[in-house]
């Protein structure tokens, strides 16, 4: 298990408890009354921290390197019926952008999402999940195949950003950017969007725009990273955790601005401490917004959407 420096106090009682564990077995003698003392006191500490996280907490937590990525996320919940599809039929095949048809109880829905790579090695065939201009256009595709078949879509977003490299820029990243926001826009199947990491700038809108848009509590979403913003500020990262409050990137923020929907609660301590019921809770959220989006219209689906995204911000004339 890896530790974030705000996490030392669970990471002390964690390693106390494995040594209870060694010390009774080794001599064999009963230690469980006093491991059970400490696994009470490890809950309430990761309680205490997680119930008080800092805005630039929570963007650690989000980065944090056990966290479940977008493929994780999609094999659990379809129960391993998940079908990857590939390429954007003009370029190639952005690895740092995945989707394909999977099964949620019996349902079959188009899933969608970047994905960063687990190790070093896989990290850098993902491209740390910052899709190039293929990425979005191989995205828009499959969405155009889901409505064609009237199949609902699911986009993960998690993601650092777009692709910033100069090839990037010169195969038309912005473009097409902004062609799926339009496109997204007048979908006329469901879509539903969930930040379960990073959701940074236009890299993370471009499969942004849905019916309902959710966040996991231990995510940011926002035009531009803390550190970036620090930099332009500042012209150094020493004051990341100032612009990561100013900002405001957290979900609360988000919810309390009108710019999400709603905010999935994960485990104490993370998604990645618990990784099962945190897939069990995401499950349960897209097929209860489903079955709401369900009873709406096509037409009035893409009314309400294009209603909600055009009321966001405040325009003074």
């Amino acid at each position: 298990m890896n530790y974030l420096d705000f996490e030392k106090p669970i990471a002390e009682l964690a390693d106390q408890i494995e040594k209870q564990k060694q010390i009774a077995e080794k001599n064999k003698v009963d230690a469980s009354q006093t491991i059970l003392q400490l696994e009470d006191k490890l809950e309430q500490t990761r309680k205490e921290i997680y119930g008080n996280l800092t805005p630039w907490q929570r963007v650690q937590v989000s980065r944090h390197p056990d966290r479940p990525y977008t493929l994780a996320y999609i094999n659990h919940i379809t129960d391993g019926t998940f079908t990857e599809l590939h390429g954007d039929r003009t370029v190639k095949d952005d690895k740092a952008m995945v989707g394909g048809f999977g099964s949620i109880d019996g349902r079959t829905v188009m899933f969608i999402g970047q994905q960063k790579g687990i190790n070093l090695k896989m990290r850098q065939l993902r491209n740390f999940g910052m899709p190039n201009p293929e990425g979005y256009r191989k995205a828009l595709r499959l969405m155009k195949l889901a409505e064609k078949f009237n199949k609902p879509i699911v986009t993960i977003i998690d993601t650092p950003g777009a692709f910033p490299g100069i090839e990037a820029e010169e195969r038309g990243q912005g473009e097409a950017i902004a062609r799926n926001l339009f496109e997204m826009t007048l979908l006329k199947v469901p879509v539903i969007c969930i930040i379960i990491g990073e959701g940074a700038s236009g890299g993370a809108l471009g499969i942004g725009i849905g019916d309902r848009v959710l966040m996991l509590e231990n995510t940011w979403y926002s035009v531009i990273s803390p550190e970036s913003c620090s930099s332009i500020l500042w012209r150094s990262w020493d004051h990341k955790e100032t612009a990561a409050s100013a900002l405001k990137l957290t979900p609360n923020d988000m919810l309390g601005n009108g710019l999400i929907d709603g905010i999935i609660k994960e485990p104490i301590g993370g998604a990645h401490t618990n990784q099962e019921e945190t897939f069990c809770r995401v499950k349960k959220e897209i097929l209860k917004n489903l079955t709401e989006l369900d009873k709406l219209s096509s037409d009035a689906r893409v009314i309400h959407r294009i209603e909600k995204f055009s009321n966001m911000g405040v325009v003074v004339e």
